[in-house]
């Protein structure tokens, strides 16, 4: 079986080295997998030390397509895309979450007849102001094979439609093969899970990261900023800036600079809040960091602030409250179990979630992103639908 992983932003290369890991562990006589690098993040901090640190096979395709506005980045990735399924010819096309590329993968695949293979499928925020929200939406209801991580993106997927019975399986054919007309719906964990439970002990070992910024022993509150709806707007990062400030006061921040937010800081922060933010002694303004780094500094803070939905889940692997930076959440459960909360960009709300982690830090993290096998209940299926085609 030939797979076609199509890979972009920093998320997808971390959770393609799942998938990598157990074709190369399991099934390396069964599947051969093509690595198609979108470029979408081009960056070496943010691309290529992720090949090299999570020992992810390296591409054999990158479109270097870049940074550029939403409509002309995604048509270049379709238009590379397009070509590529053609000449490889593959069994299956991969695609990861709800990026730009993800969404070029979906619509390349969906109209030359390429069944698409879904990972974290059924997630909603319920906005669609939100790119990532149109993506998603639209890659599952592309796909072939759907895999969802939680028991809330099962349910959101059988509200759109999608044959899923009560007891959460499948009601798709099961002898006929899968398609685009007759998907098959997996609810199979998470495979950022399979990841952290692999790699927490190799970062302990392999990064010093914690030892050079001079925080053992010391708690700290990690932040991370990097979606457009905070950056791209001087009221909403102005808040969140504002929160981190009066934060750093009585405890030590770590914020790795995303590129954009690094800098947008200089042009949608005014330049008081510039000095307050550049001279304060516990706020560490970082670059970005690796993944194993990411996941010392997860594993050693006390709290930790964000607006990516990766590190939401992270946060919650490593059983440390969150302080979620938007409105809304694709991982619902997290919230709901009272292991994070929706602070949006308020700088009240921020300081109002703090207080309470401060006083009431969660103790109970129920086992809801599965058992750390997803990877490889993944590949099982996709060879169960290629026999049955």
């Amino acid at each position: 079986m030939k797979l076609v992983t199509i890979i972009g932003a920093r998320p997808q290369i971390i959770k393609a080295a799942a998938l990598s890991r157990a074709i190369r562990n399991h099934y390396a006589d069964q599947i051969q997998e093509v690595i198609v690098h979108t470029g979408q993040h081009y960056d070496d901090n943010m691309s290529q030390v992720f090949f090299d640190e999570l020992q992810i096979p390296r591409p054999d395709y990158n479109l270097h397509v870049g940074s550029a506005s939403h409509g002309v980045q995604t048509a270049r990735m379709t238009e590379g895309i397009e070509a590529l399924l053609i000449k490889e010819k593959p069994d299956f096309i991969v695609l990861y979450g709800d990026t730009n590329s993800t969404l070029a993968g979906a619509v390349a695949a969906a109209k030359i007849h390429v069944p698409i293979v879904h990972i974290e499928a059924g997630l909603r925020s319920f906005n669609k102001s939100m790119p990532e929200e149109i993506n998603r939406i639209v890659c599952d209801h592309c796909s072939t094979l759907l895999f969802t991580p939680t028991k809330a993106g099962l349910e959101n997927l059988k509200r759109e439609g999608f044959p899923v019975d009560e007891s959460g399986v499948s009601t798709s054919s099961t002898t006929a093969a899968p398609t685009i007309d007759n998907p098959k719906v997996y609810h199979c964990g998470d495979i950022m899970y399979d990841n952290s439970l692999h790699f927490a002990d190799i970062a302990e070992e392999k990064t010093d990261i914690i030892q050079r910024l001079e925080l053992k022993g010391k708690p700290f509150i990690l932040a991370t900023i990097h979606r457009d709806s905070n950056t791209d707007h001087p009221e909403r990062l102005g808040a969140i800036f504002d929160a981190l400030i009066e934060l750093s006061k009585e405890k030590q921040i770590v914020l790795p600079l995303h590129p954009r937010t690094a800098k947008l800081l200089k042009t949608n922060l005014n330049s008081e809040k510039q000095t307050l933010v550049f001279s304060s002694p516990n706020i560490k303004l970082i670059p970005p960091v690796s993944f194993l780094e990411m996941i010392a500094l997860e594993r050693h803070a006390q709290l930790v602030m964000t607006d990516s939905g990766g590190v939401q889940k992270e946060a919650y692997f490593f059983k440390k409250p969150c302080i979620i930076l938007r409105p809304e959440t694709e991982w619902v459960e997290i919230v709901q179990t009272g292991n994070a909360i929706l602070a949006d960009a308020d700088e009240s709300r921020i300081m109002q979630a703090w207080a309470h982690f401060k006083d009431c830090p969660p103790t109970t993290f129920p086992e809801i992103f599965g058992d750390g096998h997803a990877a490889e209940f993944m590949l099982k299926q996709m060879l169960l639908a290629n026999s049955n085609k």
